[in-house]
This record gives C-alpha cells, structure tokens and sequence, in this order.
C-alpha cells in the first residue's frame, strides 16, 4: 500500500458509494474498486460492507479511518513543508552584526521588513567582532552579516552595499576640543586616536588634515572606545548614528568641519548561498537598496 490507497480508502468512506468517489478522484469506478481490493487483500480484512446501491464501513475500515486521514494529513503537510522550504518560505537565518548597523536603525528595519513577508522563516541575530565576521560567514557560523565597509573580504564572500553616512568626532569633557561647536581636522594633528574596527574614517580624517595620526589603542566595539576617551586617552572618529543612541558620561560629539569622510554598511554573504531562505533574505535586502539609490539619485 501507499498514499494513494490512503486517499482512496477515504474518498470511498467519506462518499459511502464507489461510483461518486470515482468521479471525485477522476478514476473510472473499476479501478478504485480494485485498488480497495487489494487494500483489503493486504490487510486481510474487509474495510467496507457492500450494498446495492452504498457501502458502509466495517469495524477495521471505522479503525482505519482516522489513522488514514492522519497519515494523508501528514504526507501532504511534507509536500507542502518541503516545497515552502525550497522556495525559501521556511527556514532558519543566523545573522551577526557590528553594533553600528544597530544604532543606525538599519538591521532592525531590514529584519522586521522580512520576517513580516516571510514569518516563517527564523532569525537569529548576534553581535560579533567586524574583524570575525568574514571569517565566521564563510565557514556558516553565519549565514550573513552586517559590517562597516570598505573593508577587504576573503574569495567567496560578496557584499551589498547599504546606507552611507558620515563620522563625528568623540571628545572627553575635560578637552580642550569639546569647547569648540565645530572642529577642524587640522586641529586634530596633536590628538591620539582611539581607533574604533573602521579605521578608514581616522585615516580620511587625518589625511584632510594633511598629518599622520597619532595612533592609540584599538579596543574593539564602540561602547569600549567610547569608553576610552571618557577616560580622557584621546578621541575617536566614529560614525554620526552613535549620537543620541550611545551617551556616554563624559562623552561629547562635535561635528567635523568640511570632512567629507564617510563610510557605509554592507551586507555580506557567501557568493554561492545554497540554503533558499537565506537567498531570499539577500535578495530582499539587494532589491531595496537599488530602490533607495535609485530614488536618491531622482
């Protein structure tokens, strides 16, 4: 026996006449006729009790009936879980993320915008070193992860670019520099930098200001730089999000004056993503930003 005999057992019970149940599986009534034979054959005993014009079910088809439909609810639950999970409609995401792609709102957005469409399909998020993260989406501790770019990816990896913004500059209260609105970057040449993972905005700021920075400790995420230089032990170029989402006591944020250093998140991903759901989440996050470049560039 197979499914199929599942479904026609049910039909014949549920119609109580061949000829009906025929015409509702679009067989001809002598072939389910037979098909229900060799059921009964195979189970050695008879399922219905044939009259003239209807059939009635025996003990043993009255047993069987709720563990057929049981079993063709089951099977065809598969089929649809099966197809659903090939299409990406189901499955399992496990996302990092640099603490910057939080304060800028950008991962909460891009997150609840796809579990909305598609919410079966789980995400788990975690914050992890920019440094590892590559490494880690490669090997699939990740499958994708939200980083500060530019930044150099290993062969297999590829990025979405995402929003861009520019930096501000962190002082300590007890600076010189926080008494001043706006701040230069030659008036930084004498400063340390505290060195947030993106490094590239010190060193297009140091460049606009047309010196080599003096390089200070590099003690991973924000927060612990931000802490740093509330301990007076420098400043720190940081992207303009962190302000009014990361306060720090002793922590001010000063605009830099005529900087056009920026950075941006990007999306990274493995080159040949085989798992579906996590092919739809990189196509989503693909289609929305050219939509949003597109209308900024109306």
């Amino acid at each position: 026996m197979d499914i199929r005999h599942f479904r026609y057992f049910l039909a014949v019970a549920r119609q109580r006449n061949f000829t009906r149940a025929a015409e509702q599986l679009g067989i001809a009534p002598p072939t389910l006729s037979r098909q229900i034979q060799d059921m009964e054959s195979e189970l050695g005993t008879r399922l219905f009790n044939r009259h003239q014009r209807d059939v009635s079910l025996t003990e043993a088809g009255v047993a069987l009936m709720p563990e057929a439909d049981a079993a063709v609810r089951q099977f065809e639950a598969a089929q649809n879980n099966a197809r659903r999970a090939g299409r990406g409609d189901i499955g399992h995401i496990e996302l990092g993320y640099v603490a910057s792609a939080v304060y800028s709102g950008l991962l909460q957005k891009q997150v609840q915008a796809f579990t909305r469409e598609y919410p079966d399909v789980s995400v788990s998020v975690c914050e992890s070193p920019m440094a590892a993260l590559p490494v880690m989406v490669l090997d699939g501790r990740y499958d994708v992860g939200y980083v500060r770019s530019p930044m150099t990816l290993p062969d297999g990896l590829e990025a979405v670019r995402l929003d861009a913004e520019g930096f501000v500059l962190a002082v300590s209260g007890e600076s010189w520099l926080s008494r001043l609105p706006v701040i230069s970057p030659r008036q930084l040449q004498d400063e340390t930098f505290i060195l947030p993972e993106q490094i590239s905005g010190t060193l297009q700021v140091a460049a606009e200001g047309g010196f080599a920075p003096k390089l200070g400790a590099q003690p991973g995420g924000l927060v612990a730089v931000l802490a740093l230089v509330s301990l007076g032990q420098g400043v720190a170029v940081v992207p303009e999000s962190v302000v009014g989402h990361v306060g720090l006591p002793g922590v001010w944020y000063r605009q830099l004056d005529g900087c056009e250093a920026s950075s941006w998140l990007s999306l990274i991903h493995r080159r040949f993503e085989k798992s579906a759901a996590v092919g739809r989440y990189i196509e989503q996050i693909r289609c929305r930003s050219e939509l949003a470049r597109d209308g900024r560039q109306r």
